[in-house]
């Protein structure tokens, strides 16, 4: 079974950066489509970003739109999230997902991370 793991998450000050990555632990992860979701205290999980197998399509919520960039080195078998001028509203727990089908619902989505959580303050 596929194992995802997400790391780089952290405490950043209003307008920091940090760079996500997930990696999995083994399988044709070159041939999936990767997402990567959000879920904030009190709130449903919501879809941040995804990228195809090709790398040649990407998809991002508006909210992060120009200030997040979603990548993966397949040689590597890892997608990463590079987050740059980050708000508290971005604090939330971030997970990496795999699919066989590319879009936003997370219900594609059959294998996901344990989470890694990312705090922006004001």
């Amino acid at each position: 079974q596929v194992q995802l793991v997400e790391s780089g998450g952290g405490l950043v000050q209003a307008g920091g950066s940090l760079r996500l990555s997930c990696a999995a632990s083994k399988g044709t992860f070159s041939l999936y489509a990767v997402g990567w979701f959000r879920q904030a205290p009190g709130k449903e999980r919501e879809f941040v970003a995804a990228i195809d197998w090709s790398v040649s399509n990407t998809l991002y919520t508006d909210s992060v739109k120009g200030r997040f960039t979603i990548s993966r080195d397949n040689a590597k078998n890892t997608v990463y999230l590079q987050m740059n001028s980050l708000k508290p509203e971005d604090t939330a727990v971030y997970y990496c997902a795999q699919s066989n089908q590319f879009g936003p619902s997370p219900r594609k989505y059959a294998y996901w991370g344990q989470g890694t959580q990312v705090t922006v303050s004001a």
